[in-house]
């Protein structure tokens, strides 16, 4: 009876830890997977933001460019090789600042990788985790087509109408529907106040081409021959 006992306390004592290491191990699984689930959500908002950002870049800086331009030449073609100008010169830009700054942050995180597995003997992993990190290439073609997409926007509204002041109005127009969208979208996507956020977007713009419509102008009145 006491040895029946004896091993009866034994096998119960070996069975409860066991049951709790399953818990334990389904709760850390499940918590891996719904961290992976989160930082992949993450990472899909914040190039949805920078896209949006990339796009209210194009449509701010293409649409001042021209505004500063129609200041001074009331023909549409000037305005239009400017535009353009503007369009190509931005993405450009964009692409090649985008590139050398995701490949700068690219080798800093391998360094970084390399550092904590040079104890370690899993290479496979350490590929695996350079896999995961964000490719330059794609980085720089995102953000040029980005930029891209919103200086269109500014070219196309000013494109068929030849009425100076009415080309110029319709631009501006144009351009404010576009900044509240890219102020509305995001908010969305950085979970922000909507109403503040296309305000402050729709009045930087605003700024934008302002001071580039009337520093241009007074330029071109001061006698600068173009």
């Amino acid at each position: 009876m006491a040895a029946a006992t004896h091993n009866q306390l034994s096998n119960n004592s070996v069975e409860i830890p066991i049951h709790a290491n399953d818990n334990i191990m389904d709760s850390k699984h499940c918590q891996r997977i719904e961290e992976g689930d989160n930082v992949d959500y993450f990472q899909r908002a914040q190039w949805l933001r920078a896209a949006v950002l990339g796009a209210n870049d194009g449509l701010v800086s293409v649409a001042s460019l021209m505004m500063g331009v129609g200041s001074v030449k009331e023909d549409i073609k000037p305005m239009l090789l400017a535009g353009f100008a503007g369009l190509f010169a931005g993405a450009c830009s964009m692409a090649i600042g985008e590139f050398v700054s995701v490949y700068t942050q690219r080798d800093i995180e391998v360094a970084h990788i390399k550092r904590e597995n040079s104890m370690k003997v899993g290479e496979n992993e350490e590929e695996g985790e350079k896999e995961k990190l964000p490719n330059p290439f794609q980085a720089a073609f995102a953000s040029a087509l980005a930029f891209s997409v919103g200086a269109v926007m500014p070219l196309l509204a000013a494109a068929f109408i030849k009425p100076h002041k009415v080309r110029l109005g319709v631009l501006v127009l144009v351009a404010s529907l576009a900044l509240v969208v890219f102020g509305i979208v995001g908010a969305v996507l950085g979970k922000t106040p909507k109403v503040k956020s296309s305000i402050r977007v729709l009045v930087g713009g605003w700024m934008a081409m302002a001071i580039t419509f009337g520093l241009t102008k007074l330029i071109g009145s001061d006698g600068l021959q173009m």
